[in-house]
């Protein structure tokens, strides 16, 4: 079994094709064919359903596998680069949306800085669908938010987040207070989070001591969704502190609700595997950046190990936007 054979098949499982892989490989469909090929004789298996143009389930299993050992293979050569007091390479993060929008140009500015070799792709999603693209080997790491089911992953929380009542300023449902009671939110219509989210299940968890029914206009998954919807008007909503953005602050505000707790935002990282060297630069500019209490959003608080907060180094000045 060759590398190039374990290459060959996941770009067949993310391209969709034989050609549009080899297209992805710069090389030709009969090679992709052939690399294919050669890994179903040595497994004695059909990874690829050829009429079907889609991976079987031996195929998805073997693909789920690659994925963890090409990225060993990156990182064994970011790590020998690193030995030379240079790290380089490409680091696979997923990001929740609301948080992304404040701490992705952060962490940009730090790691240009510091590591200007380094490179990030990032994806954007909720924790539902983030936690199995990381526990699958398709990232490196992820900012989530708690709680983060199964033993694949492990998870370090980094910050603390408000959860607000967000109400356009222009139609008031509590007329102007600053702070409502948490029965008050059985009295109004909200655009809501999807149940089984982890957004919705600390709702949930907060209400249900008390008896308390939330009244749905929808429920969405996607914190950001939710978000755009009530600023274009469809309703309030319950939301982390930092989804509202500094220019959208004049038209809409948010309302401190008594007895709802507050979100954790974490890292969440595979329990097998040791990260490489730029994932491990990546974890550190993370850390660094949420003890910078002056950069963070209002609302939003580091909750690090006192271990980490002696963490060395600093945060330069920025002028990113907070929000």
């Amino acid at each position: 079994m060759e590398l190039r054979h374990l290459q060959a098949l996941v770009a067949v499982a993310e391209h969709g094709s034989f050609s549009a892989a080899a297209d992805a490989l710069g090389t030709v469909q009969s090679n992709i064919s052939a690399h294919v090929a050669r890994l179903e004789r040595e497994l004695a298996t059909t990874l690829v359903d050829r009429s079907a143009g889609r991976l079987t389930a031996e195929g998805e299993v073997v693909v789920s596998r690659a994925y963890r050992v090409l990225g060993e293979i990156d990182a064994l050569t970011a790590d020998i680069g690193a030995l030379r007091e240079e790290v380089a390479g490409t680091v696979r993060l997923g990001m929740i949306g609301t948080t992304a929008r404040w701490l992705l140009p952060l962490l940009l500015a730090d790691l240009a800085e510091r590591h200007p070799k380094l490179r990030l792709v990032v994806s954007e999603g909720t924790t539902v669908g983030l936690e199995p693209v990381l526990a699958a080997g398709r990232l490196d790491l992820a900012v989530l938010t708690s709680p983060v089911p199964g033993q694949d992953l492990s998870f370090e929380p980094l910050l603390s987040e408000d959860l607000v009542l967000v109400v356009p300023v222009d139609d008031d449902p509590v007329a102007g207070r600053d702070q409502v009671a948490l029965a008050e939110l059985a009295d109004l219509v909200l655009l809501l989070p999807a149940r089984g989210t982890p957004f919705r299940s600390e709702l949930d968890s907060a209400l249900k001591p008390a008896g308390i029914d939330l009244r749905p206009r929808a429920e969405l998954d996607g914190v950001r969704l939710i978000a755009s919807l009530t600023f274009e008007g469809y309703g309030p909503a319950v939301l982390p502190a930092s989804a509202v953005p500094p220019h959208l602050r004049p038209r809409f505000r948010s309302v401190a609700v008594e007895g709802l707790p507050r979100r954790t935002v974490g890292l969440a990282l595979r329990r097998r595997g040791m990260p490489s060297a730029p994932a491990r630069a990546v974890l550190a500019s993370l850390r660094r950046i949420a003890l910078m209490e002056e950069h963070l959003p209002p609302g939003v608080a580091p909750v690090l190990p006192e271990a980490l907060t002696k963490a060395e180094g600093s945060l330069r000045a920025l002028g990113v936007p907070n929000g």
